[in-house]
């Protein structure tokens, strides 16, 4: 079937799936959308692709590959975000300038820079069109989203075309939950003013972005998905899941991930150098108290077990600790922002030992001094997490504008 660019560039599909399909097989992705359409949107275009290792067709073949070989497009170089295009670098790495040994394509690296130096970047690939596609995790402080904001500012610097093509968010796109940041915290994990979880998928943010935050918009065009809902979460996608990153192993590491990586400010693992990291948190000198502390407030949709664990590199390497491990009973009812307050106002109160990191990372993970200072002046978990509400309230405005999916 072919499918024509206004066609394409619509919002998603909401028919009804036909009898004797599944609604697996009914998703498609953007790239899905772009390949089935012959790459209309990039003919007569030389175009460079941002991506990594989640860049991959239902078959789990890397884009860049399949792209490579079809002559209906011209794919001249390829960008790679923090970890790498081809996923060899750990946190806060990359791969660095290199040609690929697959494609022979040039690959650029794009971490940590934004602005003219990166515009400069693009403009020595001799690209005309910047394509976006990478799997996002949902929270603010997952960098690629960022990633995708400083290659659009570039791009207009550029003077280059900027296409987005869409995947699932895969924690669904239901809701906005946790505080807003504040601009005088903004950093690479945190560039503007969105929500911790901001329930939105990458075509959404890099229209909102281009609306709401870029001083001069880009030539923005998104291939978006069909088939997807809102509800859905990855696993019901019929995609392989592709670690994100190196510490982003499953699509439940996802589910908790925007509230127990404010651990990541903390003096306590977030389960670093575990097979299961950002569900298992804990230090030398925690025990039982803090499940059965966390387990008494009743947070809906989860359980917490006591946990005693060993990890392999980051915090308390080599060292048993002891914690608890997030069990998430019901994804609808869950949520990781409200879990991750609770479980920082719990270990505070049961451990003595409790510590901010003394950058004050905390702050610019949640995007203020709010949630580290009341939770020192005592405060528990329905007051710091109704303090965000009105500001949590004003975004949720905003992001509604923004919103292709049912």
């Amino acid at each position: 079937m072919h499918l024509s660019r206004r066609t394409l560039l619509a919002s998603a599909t909401t028919a009804a799936v036909p009898a004797g399909t599944t609604r697996r097989e009914h998703l498609r992705t953007g790239f899905e959308r772009l390949a089935a359409d012959g790459y209309s949107l990039l003919s007569g275009r030389k175009a460079g692709i941002v991506t990594n290792p989640t860049g991959i067709t239902r078959d789990a073949t890397h884009i860049v590959d399949v792209m490579h070989q079809d002559p209906r497009v011209r794919l001249t170089a390829v960008f790679g975000p923090e970890h790498g295009f081809r996923g060899t670098a750990q946190a806060g790495g990359s791969e660095g300038r290199y040609d690929d040994p697959a494609t022979g394509l040039p690959v650029y690296d794009t971490y940590l820079k934004s602005g003219r130096a990166l515009a400069d970047v693009f403009t020595a690939s001799g690209v005309d069109t910047v394509v976006f596609d990478i799997q996002d995790v949902g929270a603010r402080f997952y960098t690629y989203i960022w990633t995708l904001y400083d290659c659009m500012e570039a791009a207009q610097l550029a003077g280059k075309r900027f296409v987005v093509l869409d995947r699932p968010n895969p924690v669904t796109g239901r809701a906005a939950h946790g505080p807003v940041l504040h601009k005088e915290f903004a950093t690479f994990v945190g560039r503007q003013p969105i929500a911790q979880a901001h329930g939105m998928t990458v075509a959404e943010l890099a229209r909102l972005f281009n609306e709401e935050f870029l001083t001069t918009p880009v030539p923005l065009e998104t291939v978006l998905m069909s088939g997807w809902r809102r509800s859905r979460f990855y696993d019901d996608s019929g995609l392989p899941w592709v670690p994100p990153s190196p510490n982003m192993p499953t699509v439940d590491t996802a589910l908790v991930y925007s509230g127990t990586c404010m651990f990541e400010g903390t003096n306590l693992s977030e389960g670093r150098g575990t097979t299961r990291p950002f569900e298992l948190l804990g230090a030398e000198g925690v025990d039982g108290r803090w499940a059965a502390a966390v387990n008494e407030l009743g947070l809906p949709g989860v359980r917490f077990r006591e946990a005693y664990f060993t990890p392999t590199f980051s915090k308390f390497q080599g060292k048993t600790v002891g914690g608890v491990q997030i069990h998430v009973a019901d994804r609808a009812a869950y949520d990781p922002v409200r879990t991750g307050i609770a479980l920082l106002v719990t270990a505070r109160k049961v451990w003595d030992g409790f510590a901010w990191r003394s950058d004050h990372w905390i702050d610019k993970l949640t995007g203020s001094d709010r949630v580290r200072t009341m939770i020192d002046a005592g405060a528990g978990t329905e007051e710091v997490t109704g303090a965000w509400q009105e500001e949590l309230a004003a975004f949720r405005r905003v992001r509604k504008e923004y919103l292709l999916y049912k």
